[in-house]
């Protein structure tokens, strides 16, 4: 367990999973199967099987030739994620799966199915070096960065439960994507573009879910916020603010103490401006910590006029935390100060809560 405040950016070295399809671009896919004997095409088929069709069973590649099938398998598409278990709330539509990596770490994602739309919540890393005191994930520490093909392994096995029926509600496909499971995406970065990439890139390239459909999370590391506004991917960007003054902030949000609070809105100002698309303000209500109406005032002061919403999260409860849910009379009293000076806000659903799979509860608790 990390130091209270202590920050870790640079992940620990473990042995890195044998490389995946999803690690590759479309080129570099074509250049392994040529490196196996094989024409490049069968790269294409194969990501169609894999990404399109959503199927992990050789047996039914009928447009690969039988004798490829295995060979192209073993090579390309080694077993990443293993679930471990899987837990359900809200009749089905809401399921937390926990999966053990190559070397046994864990991590978890959560498929939430809402009336006209899927989203899943997916983890950068397992653990995470931020150590946001109120965060089950922030007080485990970091155990590693994941690759990007076990970023996107998470999502490929929940399209295939959608496709398949497995969850309630009858077969369907991911719609929305949020880096807001394990791990602070941005201290992850090139493994966590390379995912964004393979998720919105069109079939079979990648999944092809919109760029709109897909929201990546910080707590604010300003120097690869500014970098996300270049990449000519518009995801929609989170910033974990929690707190709208430094003096707070630095202790609910550590890594304040390296970016203040001016420094990161202003980074995500810039992201607005060039990608055109509304910021989402990520603030978990904490009683009479953070949710007193003098700091809606101050948020106010800070995003009125900006292209942004603020995700209003009523905190969720932790082992052995200090700090509870605001009162309903406060939380209402908050929301409030914020409408009335216009700035647009929502008091977040808590789905997956009494399964610990709600924002701030990811542990990867085996038993």
């Amino acid at each position: 367990m990390p130091e209270p405040g202590e920050l870790v950016f640079e992940a620990p070295r473990r042995g890195k999973p044998p490389v995946h399809l999803l690690d590759l671009d479309p080129a570099q896919r074509r250049e392994a199967v040529v490196g196996l004997g094989l024409p490049a095409f069968r790269a294409d088929q194969v990501s169609r099987q894999w990404l399109t069709r959503l199927s992990d069973d050789p047996s039914e590649w009928t447009d690969v030739p039988a004798g490829e099938r295995e060979t192209i398998r073993a090579a390309l598409l080694p077993p990443l994620l293993s679930a471990v278990r899987a837990i359900d709330c809200d009749a089905g539509t809401t399921v937390k799966t926990v999966w053990r990596l190559h070397d046994g770490a864990l991590v978890e994602s959560v498929l939430m199915r809402y009336p006209g739309r899927v989203t899943m919540c997916i983890s950068s890393q397992a653990g995470c070096g931020m150590n946001c005191p109120f965060c089950a994930t922030g007080q485990a520490g970091l155990t590693r960065n994941l690759t990007t093909a076990e970023i996107v392994e998470q999502v490929v096995a929940g399209a295939r439960s959608l496709q398949r029926g497995e969850i309630a509600g009858g077969p369907g496909r991911v719609s929305n994507i949020v880096f807001m499971g394990m791990g602070e995406p941005l201290a992850n970065y090139a493994a966590v573009i390379g995912a964004v990439r393979r998720i919105t890139e069109e079939q079979p390239s990648g999944l092809g879910i919109g760029a709109r459909g897909v929201t990546v999370s910080t707590v604010g590391l300003v120097p690869r916020m500014r970098q996300l506004a270049t990449e000519g991917v518009p995801v929609t960007l989170a910033v974990s603010l929690h707190a709208p003054d430094d003096h707070l902030r630095d202790t609910l949000v550590p890594v304040n103490t390296r970016w203040k609070v001016a420094e990161v809105l202003d980074a995500a100002w810039e992201y607005a401006e060039t990608t055109h698309r509304r910021v989402s303000i990520e603030y978990a209500l904490i009683k009479d910590v953070n949710d007193q109406a003098w700091r809606a005032d101050l948020l106010a002061d800070l995003l009125v006029g900006q292209l942004v919403h603020v995700n209003l999260i009523p905190l969720n409860p932790t082992p052995g935390s200090k700090w509870t849910a605001s009162r309903p009379e406060d939380e209402r009293a908050f929301v409030r100060r914020l409408e009335a000076r216009g700035v647009p806000v929502t008091v977040r659903d808590t789905r997956g809560r009494e399964i610990d799979g709600a924002c701030g509860q990811l542990a990867a608790a085996t038993d």
